[in-house]
């Protein structure tokens, strides 16, 4: 055997990485069952997890035609198991190891310093957890319910245990951490009672007829077909649970869940035009229409402020627009030097007006020669 200073250093890298790969087989041979135990562990926990997460998504969808489920409470309540799962998963891959397992010990040991470390570096994750079991438990929206939150507008398509995904109006897919999420202002157009009041702006001009545009626009809106029919409506929608009790029948009887709409609210499907603004160039009103939801409103109001827009074409009424007046510097100075011109012109005649009218005068008076 060639002693360590003789050798060469390739010979001591060869040497070394010899020892190296020994150690590795070694350690290898002598743990080759707990390896394969945390690998079959490993993608038995993904495949059950799966499975089950398949499993509750297909009886969902069976249920809900006969139990009407409600989508947020049950998604949240599958992303709970299915996360249980891999938590056991974990546990059991941690107690397979024995370095592993005393180090867990140590842990609960000392749990109070080390609850202290864990609270601190998965802070954040563990306040989108919580905010997202509230959010599922008081629910001020709904997977499915259309919102407005941090200047966007789009419709709730999931809710698990660390964001909520948000698929916007032009199919972008907006996603916000839950903890942030439950500290914002939402608008939610679904809730309870998703009918809606929309409004659509037009500015006609000074010299129109108020009464004519007005029943011109309410003409317009009757046509649309999404407009809401005059009607009167005494309750709304049902506030969601887990299993929506208004269609659930219990031995012999119903357990309607109700909520009384608004009394001001309750005649609906008026068309209202409002006068709200005397504007620099137009009168601007303001044509107030019933949707059923607001997934049709933007849209249909679109298209009746085009329709308004081509029936005051024919009918004649004027919707204004601001007019401007561009001036050229070069212009400016062209003007400047004609009102100079005109200036010593209009100088020139008045000078000659005072020497006639002087020389009137004077020939009058006729004691005094002529003058120049």
């Amino acid at each position: 055997m060639v002693a360590p200073e003789t050798q060469s250093p390739f010979e001591q890298n060869i040497s070394y990485i010899d020892k190296g790969l020994e150690q590795a087989f070694t350690w290898f041979s002598e743990n080759f069952g707990t390896l394969l135990f945390v690998i079959l562990i490993g993608l038995s926990t993904i495949l059950i997890a799966r499975n089950v997460n398949r499993l509750m998504d297909s009886y969902f969808k069976k249920a809900n035609s006969r139990l009407h489920m409600d989508t947020t409470s049950f998604r949240m309540f599958r992303h709970i198991v299915v996360a249980l799962i891999y938590f056991v998963g974990i546990v059991i891959v941690i107690f397979s190891i024995p370095g592993l397992r005393s180090l867990s010990v140590a842990l609960f040991t000392g749990a109070g310093i080390a609850g202290i470390v864990i609270g601190f570096a998965a802070q954040s994750t563990l306040s989108n957890i919580i905010a997202g079991l509230s959010l599922a438990v008081f629910q001020p929206f709904r997977v499915g319910d259309r919102l407005n939150i941090m200047n966007e507008y789009g419709k709730v398509t999931d809710l698990n245990l660390r964001h909520t995904v948000i698929i916007t109006w032009d199919n972008r897919r907006l996603i916000i951490p839950n903890s942030v999420i439950s500290n914002e202002a939402i608008i939610n157009w679904t809730i309870e009672d998703p009918a809606v009041i929309w409004p659509v702006d037009i500015g006609i001009g000074y010299d129109a007829d108020i009464d004519q545009a007005r029943s011109i626009m309410i003409e317009e809106a009757r046509k649309h077909p999404n407009v809401m029919p005059p009607q009167e409506v005494k309750y709304s929608v049902i506030k969601p649970s887990l299993i929506r009790s208004e269609t659930l029948k219990i031995g012999f009887f119903d357990s309607p869940v109700l909520h009384p709409v608004d009394p001001d609210f309750r005649e609906r499907g008026e068309v209202k035009v409002h006068v709200v603004e005397l504007g620099d160039f137009s009168v601007n009103l303001r044509l107030m229409v019933w949707f059923k939801d607001r997934s049709i409103a933007y849209s249909s109001g679109c298209e009746i402020r085009e329709a308004i827009k081509k029936r005051f074409d024919k009918e004649g009424i004027e919707i204004p627009y601001p007019y401007r007046t561009i001036v050229y510097k070069n212009d400016l100075e062209k003007e400047k030097k004609v009102t100079e011109k005109l200036s010593r012109t209009e100088g020139d005649k008045i000078k000659c007006a005072v020497k006639s009218a002087v020389k009137s005068r004077l020939d009058d008076i006729g004691d005094i020669e002529d003058i120049d």
